[in-house]
C-alpha cells in the first residue's frame, strides 16, 4: 500500500498502478467521499488488515448496502438474484469493481422501454441484432452467465465442464435477442474497467500440475489439438476447452506458429468465453447463434495487445467484437428519455467518461 498526495488530499492506494489506474482510483475515491462516505474499507494480507480508501467499509458489504450501484438498478439486481443466485465477487465493494460497473452499465438499459433500439445502436452490437428477447433468460438477460444459471442441478458443470463453486467460465452478462431471421440468439459480454489484462490460465501454475513434462505449456496450438492431454486442464480436470476448440478449429483460422500455448496469457479468458458461445450453439438449444464482445473503459488501452492478438487468431471473425462503455452511453443518450439521460450523466460522473 502506498500513500499518494493529490491536490492536498491523501489517498491510500496499491503500490503498482498504471497512470490510468491511478487517475481512475483517485477519481473513484473522490466520488465515494462525496456521495457515500469518507471512511475507508480494509483488505487482509497475511492475517493483517490494511486501510484502503477505494473499498467501502465492512458494514456496507455485511449489509449488502450497494451505494456504488445506480439506485433504480439495485431493485432490479435484487429481483434478478432471486432467480439467478450468482456469486457476488470478492472485490464487489471496491469502487473499481468491474462486476458493479457492468451492472451499472446494462441494467438501466435492459429495463427501459427503448432497450432494443439502444442495444442495437451500440457500435459493436451483433450485426444481426433486432430486438431484445424479453421472454428468454430473465427479462432477456442473465448476469454471470455460465450456461446453467437457471437449472436446479447442483452437479451441472456447464457446457465447458469447468463450473464449480470457486471456478469456471462466466461471462459478465448474456443478452438474449432476436436476429433478422427471427431466430433466438444470445450475446455474451465481458466487462473490463481498470484491469490491465484479461484473466490468464490458472492451470499453467496450478499446484496440481505435478507432471510438468506431460503438462508442458511450451506446446503450440496445432500440437495441442492433436495431443490434448498435454494440457493440465484437459487431462486432469476434464475441462472441454480443447474438445470444443477441435470441433470449431476453423474458427481459430490463424493459429500462431510459436511453440507455446496461445491461451496461457491474456487470450485465455477471451478463448473460454468464445468457447462458451460456440458450445451452446452446437448443443442444439433454443439459441441458434452466439456473439461475444468485450466492453471496456475507453481510456484503458492496456487490453489492446491481447484484443489485437485474439482478433488476429480468429481472423476478425464477426462473432467477436469489442467496444467501449462510451459507445453504450452514447446510444442510450440518443435513444433514451429524461430518465436515461439522468442515468447516463450519473454513469459518466462515476466512471470518468
Amino acid at each position: 500500500m502506498k500513500t499518494h498526495i493529490v491536490g492536498g488530499k491523501t489517498y491510500r492506494l496499491p503500490n503498482a498502478l498504471s497512470d490510468f489506474q491511478t487517475k481512475m482510483f483517485v477519481h473513484l475515491i473522490d466520488w465515494k467521499r462525496a456521495y457515500i462516505t469518507d471512511d475507508p474499507g480494509y483488505y487482509e494480507r497475511k492475517g493483517m488488515k490494511f486501510a484502503y480508501d477505494a473499498i467501502l467499509p465492512e458494514d456496507y458489504e455485511r449489509d449488502e448496502n450497494m451505494q456504488h450501484v445506480y439506485e433504480p438498478a439495485r431493485a432490479q439486481l435484487a429481483s434478478h438474484r432471486e432467480v439467478n443466485d450468482f456469486r457476488i465477487h470478492e472485490h464487489f465493494y471496491h469502487m473499481a469493481s468491474s462486476q458493479a460497473a457492468n451492472i451499472n452499465l446494462f441494467l438501466p438499459i435492459l429495463h427501459h422501454p427503448n432497450a432494443s433500439a439502444i442495444l442495437a445502436g451500440i457500435n459493436g452490437a451483433p450485426p444481426d441484432f433486432v430486438t431484445l428477447a424479453t421472454d428468454a433468460l430473465d427479462h432477456g438477460y442473465c448476469l454471470e452467465f455460465w450456461g446453467g444459471n437457471f437449472g436446479k442441478n447442483k452437479k451441472d458443470k456447464g457446457p465447458l465442464g469447468d463450473k464449480s463453486p470457486r471456478a469456471g467460465t462466466d461471462s459478465d452478462i448474456a443478452i438474449g435477442y432476436l436476429n433478422t431471421q427471427g431466430e433466438l440468439c444470445f450475446w455474451l459480454i465481458e466487462h473490463k474497467l481498470t484491469e490491465l489484462e484479461f484473466t490468464t490460465c490458472g492451470g499453467s501454475t496450478s499446484e496440481g500440475r505435478s507432471d510438468k513434462v506431460r503438462h508442458d505449456c511450451k506446446r503450440g496450438f496445432t500440437y495441442l489439438l492433436g495431443n490434448k492431454s498435454s494440457c493440465y486442464y484437459h487431462d486432469m480436470c476434464g475441462y472441454a476447452y480443447w474438445n470444443i476448440t477441435e470441433r470449431n478449429a476453423a474458427f481459430f483460422a490463424n493459429p500462431p506458429g510459436d511453440d507455446k500455448c496461445p491461451f496461457k496469457g491474456g487470450m485465455n479468458q477471451l478463448w473460454r468465453n468464445q468457447l462458451l458461445g460456440l458450445a451452446i450453439e452446437n448443443e442444439g438449444t433454443d439459441f441458434r447463434h452466439a456473439h461475444f464482445s468485450v466492453v471496456r473503459h475507453p481510456k484503458n488501452k492496456a487490453l489492446d495487445q491481447s484484443l489485437n492478438a485474439y482478433k488476429h487468431l480468429i481472423a476478425d471473425n464477426p462473432k467477436f467484437s469489442n467496444f467501449t462503455s462510451e459507445s453504450v452511453i452514447r446510444s442510450a443518450e440518443e435513444h433514451g428519455d429524461a430518465s436515461l439521460i439522468t442515468w447516463a450523466q450519473w454513469y459518466r460522473d462515476l466512471y470518468m467518461l
